[in-house]
């Protein structure tokens, strides 16, 4: 939608929630996550490994931290600020330089491009439901850009371990009930996130994985209204 049919929605959100009603996810949360800046900042300061990211407006500043991470032999890929499933993506190989201010709305947000462990093009989507890696996936695809929207090919994959944890962790510091978190392992063999959303399509998952997304996110605000019901309150005050 529009920056104004976004507000007005954020809005309503954020008036349901102050008045009582059960809001999964919060308003707060999902504008943590549509802020890519702010996605970061909250991994940052929560110490979820990522890749080196950098939000700012000056040009100057920007093309400076490009020029840096050319110097280290690196790509850049270039985000729009508010964006998703993949469009909008630039990666600026060594010897390219920043497009126009006009071009990126003024905002240049630059994350250290990290390609996979074994040279391909693939990344992990976690599904972390209520504090719990719920189901995994790997989305493979032909080119760099990994979403299934840009058609990429799902396989499944287990959400245990290192990038379940990982995922909780990365959902726990943003403040999403729900999410679903992108996860690459590094050429060195780091599990880093790439993204938290906080509104994930889940069509490309449920293909590969006999856990009923829907189910569990229904059993999440079922549970959620149970818990702020008057009963529940009075059995709290009792208790």
């Amino acid at each position: 939608g529009s920056f104004g049919q976004v507000t007005l929605r954020l809005g309503v959100l954020h008036a349901l929630s102050h008045g009582g009603v059960p809001v999964v996810n919060t308003p707060a949360a999902i504008e943590r996550c549509v802020d890519k800046s702010a996605t970061a900042f909250r991994l940052a300061a929560a110490r979820v490994p990522t890749p080196r990211t950098w939000t700012v407006a000056d040009p100057v500043q920007a093309s400076a931290i490009l020029a840096a991470l050319h110097a280290e032999g690196r790509a850049a890929v270039l985000k729009p600020l508010f964006g998703s499933q993949g469009k909008g993506l630039r990666r600026l190989d060594p010897g390219m330089a920043l497009p126009d201010p006009d071009e990126v709305a003024g905002v240049y947000h630059l994350q250290e491009y990290v390609g996979a462990a074994d040279g391909g093009w693939f990344d992990w989507r976690v599904f972390v439901v209520d504090g719990r890696p719920l189901a995994a996936m790997v989305r493979q695809g032909d080119h760099w850009i990994t979403n299934v929207k840009q058609g990429a090919r799902c396989h499944p994959a287990s959400p245990a371990g290192v990038l379940g944890d990982l995922a909780v962790a990365a959902a726990a510091a943003v403040g999403t009930d729900y999410a679903g978190v992108d996860v690459i392992r590094a050429p060195d063999g780091r599990f880093l996130v790439l993204e938290v959303n906080s509104m994930p399509a889940w069509r490309g998952l449920q293909a590969v994985t006999p856990v009923d997304v829907a189910q569990a996110l229904a059993d999440l605000v079922l549970a959620r209204l149970a818990a702020a019901s008057p009963a529940s309150a009075d059995a709290r005050r009792v208790g």
